[in-house]
């Protein structure tokens, strides 16, 4: 009887350690795909990440600031972080999308229905809609220039100060005079 324990102990510890050793082998990309959304998101080379399984908060750490190019350009950020669910990063920080000249933070990343072929990234002001074709392989990432300021996500709320405007309470912009 005390035998049968013994094997059982062992048997259990042994599949504990296989699901614990697959667990750690998964990778970034592992989670967008349980999550419903292309690994494309996400530059190429991602190693050192942290995601908590009960909340689906998720931090990346990249070794340097890198930009990638879709349709549009895109910055990732040293430090990316959100929160994942099924179909969403929501929260997003650390990531921006230059549109015309402009940079704007991208706060939100959703695919609503996969069979519609699109994803979304909420950048603020606007959705910007895109094939979801775009995102199937994760991209290659070149480093940012360091004194390129325009990737800082806030430039577009820069540049209407330097052009004389100011944000003003909850955020609406009216004309200095």
């Amino acid at each position: 009887m005390n035998r049968r324990i013994i094997l059982w102990a062992i048997l259990l510890v042994g599949l504990c350690r296989i699901e614990a050793k697959a667990q750690a082998s998964s990778s970034i990309y592992d989670h967008l795909k349980a999550h419903g959304l292309p690994i494309g998101i996400l530059p190429k080379g991602i190693t050192e990440y942290y995601v908590d399984p009960t909340s689906g908060f998720f931090q990346i750490n990249l070794t340097e600031p890198c930009d990638a190019k879709f349709e549009n350009q895109f910055h990732y950020d040293f430090n990316i972080s959100g929160y994942l669910s099924m179909g969403k990063i929501g929260e997003l920080s650390g990531v921006s999308q230059q549109e015309l000249f402009l940079w704007f933070p991208v706060r939100c990343i959703r695919v609503d229905d996969p069979s519609s072929g699109l994803i979304y990234f909420d950048v603020g002001v606007v959705d910007k809609q895109f094939s979801l074709s775009l995102f199937e392989d994760p991209r290659d990432c070149t480093a940012a220039d360091p004194d390129d300021h325009s990737s800082n996500g806030f430039q577009f709320q820069d540049q209407f100060v330097s052009l004389g405007h100011e944000i003003g309470r909850k955020g609406i912009l009216r004309a200095d005079s």
